[in-house]
């Protein structure tokens, strides 16, 4: 859906390459309270904060929850609605309303049909091993490769 999508510059008609990255909350990185949504935009940094009194209103307004993987598919919904209208092309951060995480959580449900069908986080390439995800967790066995890597 929106984890990784091509919108078209309404203005510059170029394709928009979207990539989600992360997912961080702000409060004690820029003091705000807002989670950021970080997506790659053809290769360039884009954040989108969302603000976390969307989550409690959320909850107020229908007892439903805005999981991590809702929060990313609305900001993409968001931000390829933004470049499709050409909203302020060009920014590094945008910021959401709490009534826009509503209507564009709302939208993404409805076109899913129900939260269980969205697609889960992080996009992974399945051929890719980066080497960061060489480690062992404290109390797991080392496979033969990893004792022989530190030898």
């Amino acid at each position: 859906m929106y984890e990784d999508f091509v919108a078209v510059d309404r203005w510059t008609a170029e394709p928009q390459h979207c990539v989600w990255k992360g997912t961080l909350v702000a409060i004690a990185t820029r003091h705000a309270d807002a989670t950021d949504i970080r997506f790659a935009v053809n290769g360039k940094p884009l954040w989108i904060a969302m603000p976390n009194d969307a989550w409690v209103q959320q909850k107020k307004l229908n007892n439903k929850v805005i999981t991590d993987y809702l929060a990313a598919q609305a900001a993409g919904r968001y931000l390829k609605t933004a470049i499709e209208s050409g909203y302020d092309n060009g920014r590094e951060m945008y910021t959401m309303s709490v009534a826009e995480v509503l209507e564009h959580a709302a939208a993404v449900v409805r076109e899913i049909g129900h939260t269980r069908k969205l697609p889960s986080l992080p996009v992974i390439d399945r051929d890719a091993h980066p080497t960061e995800l060489d480690f062992v967790n404290p109390g797991e066995p080392e496979t033969v490769a990893q004792s022989m890597a530190g030898k």
